[in-house]
């Protein structure tokens, strides 16, 4: 394996584990996951990444004193160092060490008695606390460690010692990015600790040929070449690897990294500006009790956000409610959101509880809004007014303590001025609105919404789908995707279903006669095309006698989403009460 740089022994009564304390009970490496999360600090890692690969081009043997070095210095640490295996993988000794137990480099410690041997026993980064208590071997290292973070060290896919870091105080507590920055270093400094071993076999062979012939200094001058070459690959892999870094972070910080991954946005994937926004609303509107209207196209995802306000709730323990106001008809819909009394209309055979009474302390989550009746909004804007209701057949009324949270696609204001949504509902709703982006607002967040979808379904299917192709991610994100991120979502599980291979492709014939991307347009025809899309919008309207929704609506006749055409008549300046009589 590797010899030990040094014989100092650890003083220990026995070489086996006398820890009076399990493994378990000193290990807390979930707690590390669970604590407030950090955004990454890619500079100080590219730093890290930068001294190792001048270390390996300068210095090679420098290299395992200049990881110890950065991890001491990127994770703030009051001590760091790596472990290494003996060659007989019977103990660890202490090869390169950064911090307060500098003194201690080139000490030796039994395999098993060490946490060093538990972290490569399990193949697992650990967090340890008060060690002492499991190892008493290693309390001649002063100061004792309140806090330990190991992460394995691999050579050749081999696990042969661990980086560490280690905290004196409990003022220092490490977190998830902190095992990021260590794991990512340990990577790195894997990759260029190899080629150092790979340099000095080389260095070795050409000095014991250099004294029976010397045109072996060719192969000298060639291997020097090969050192600038692997060291520039080790640059540009770095470079290679922390854009995918950038990448992968920017599409859900929000939700892995920035707002809260675990409890609040687990299922909203994204990172572009316009997600960015409605997640930042999302945080502030979520702690209070207010009432939220969302709105946006069908498939954007407006239950995840009425979710995610929820658990960023002083309610988040209690229940969230959801009721599809679209898949109720009308005429049940007092009875599903108030309950019943037995005998209140025929086949009311015993009492049963509304959808509020079982929201009672908790959100209620009303989809589609706009598709309520009038009586049923003058029931529910009651509720909104004097939190209280009657159940169907009831004779006194309910109090009740509900969040309500409701969300609709149609244009509610166009609503009010049909006839068909009260404005006084509109206004109670509306205290905080928060409109959820287009997939066409957020292309960017389509490459890592496509990985996610991937993962999860090839997961259901059994297969192993490790990547998608370059055209293929082009094609879909020049797609306009008028079902947003409910159609993207099928596209992915038809393709998955499908695939053969490990590498995702969909056929472009899939978006034949669908809304791809349009072109750019120079400002030269941009007046032009405005008059033809007015054009075409007025000979629906006109077709349709003004009606926007609806299967024989203008919206229905141009192929568009109901909201998107409402958006363009209001653009266009277009007054489609003009039509009804035509």
């Amino acid at each position: 394996m590797i010899e030990s740089g040094s014989s100092r022994d650890v003083p220990s009564e026995s070489s086996s584990p006398i820890g009076v304390a399990p493994l378990e009970s000193i290990v807390c490496t979930q707690e590390l996951r669970n604590r407030p999360l950090r955004s990454p600090e890619y500079e100080k890692e590219t730093r890290a990444f930068e001294a190792l690969a001048s270390a390996l081009a300068d210095s090679p043997r420098t290299i395992l004193q200049t990881l110890a070095d950065k991890v001491f210095e990127v994770l703030n640490a009051d001590s760091a160092g790596l472990s290494l295996l003996t060659k007989d993988e019977k103990r660890f000794y202490w090869a390169a060490v950064a911090g307060a137990w500098r003194p201690h480099i080139g000490a030796t410690a039994p395999r098993n008695c060490a946490p060093c041997g538990d972290v490569l026993d399990h193949n697992t980064p650990m967090l340890f606390n008060h060690w002492e208590r499991r190892y008493p071997q290693l309390s001649w290292a002063v100061p004792l460690a309140d806090e330990g973070l190991l992460v394995p060290f691999y050579v050749n896919g081999k696990a042969v010692g661990t980086i560490w870091a280690i905290a004196h105080n409990s003022g220092r507590k490490f977190d998830a990015e902190d095992l990021r920055l260590l794991e990512s270093m340990s990577r790195f400094a894997s990759a260029a600790y190899q080629a150092v071993e790979s340099i000095e076999t080389l260095k070795f062979e050409i000095a014991a040929r250099e004294k029976s012939d010397t045109a072996l200094q060719e192969l000298t001058d060639g291997l020097e070449i090969q050192v600038r070459i692997r060291t520039e690959e080790l640059e540009q892999r770095n470079k290679e690897v922390k854009q995918l870094q950038e990448q992968l972070f920017k599409e859900n910080i929000v939700l892995r990294q920035e707002i809260d991954k675990t409890s609040m946005f687990e299922e909203i994937v994204g990172s572009s500006e316009a997600l960015r926004k409605v997640l930042l609303q999302v945080a502030k509107v979520g702690p209070t009790h207010s009432t939220v209207l969302i709105t946006g196209e069908t498939g954007t995802g407006k239950e995840l956000i009425a979710r995610a306000i929820h658990k960023r709730s002083p309610r988040s323990s209690c229940a969230f409610v959801s009721v599809n106001c679209a898949g109720i008809p009308s005429s049940l819909m007092a009875s599903e959101l108030f309950g019943h009394e037995k005998g209140a209309f025929t086949g009311a055979a015993q009492r049963r509880q509304g959808r509020f009474e079982l929201a009672d302390g908790g959100t209620i989550f009303l989809d589609e809004i706009g598709e309520l009746s009038i009586e049923t909004q003058v029931m529910l804007l009651r509720v909104l007014q004097e939190h209280e209701f009657e159940r169907v057949g009831g004779s006194g009324p309910i109090r009740t303590d509900v969040r309500v949270i409701a969300a609709t696609n149609r244009d509610l204001e166009v609503a009010i001025a049909d006839g068909t949504f009260r404005a006084d509902l509109f206004y109670r709703l509306n205290v905080f609105p928060l409109e959820v982006p287009a997939m066409r607002e957020r292309r960017m967040d389509i490459p890592v919404l496509v990985e996610y979808f991937i993962h999860r379904y090839a997961k259901r299917a059994g297969k192993r789908i490790r990547g998608i192709s370059q055209e293929t991610l082009t094609l879909l994100q020049s797609y306009d995707w008028p079902g947003n991120i409910r159609e993207l979502q099928n596209v992915i599980e038809r393709a998955v279903i499908l695939s053969d291979s490990n590498t995702l492709s969909i056929d472009k014939q899939w978006f034949s006669g669908r809304p791809l991307r349009p072109p750019a347009v120079s400002g030269a025809h941009t007046g032009e095309l405005a008059t033809v899309e007015s054009e075409t919008v007025k000979v629906a309207l006109r077709q349709s006698k003004g009606r926007v929704a609806g299967p024989f609506g203008a919206a229905t006749r141009l192929g568009v989403p109901p909201s998107t055409l409402e958006s363009k008549i209001k653009a266009l300046k277009l007054d489609k009460r003009l039509y009804k009589s035509e």
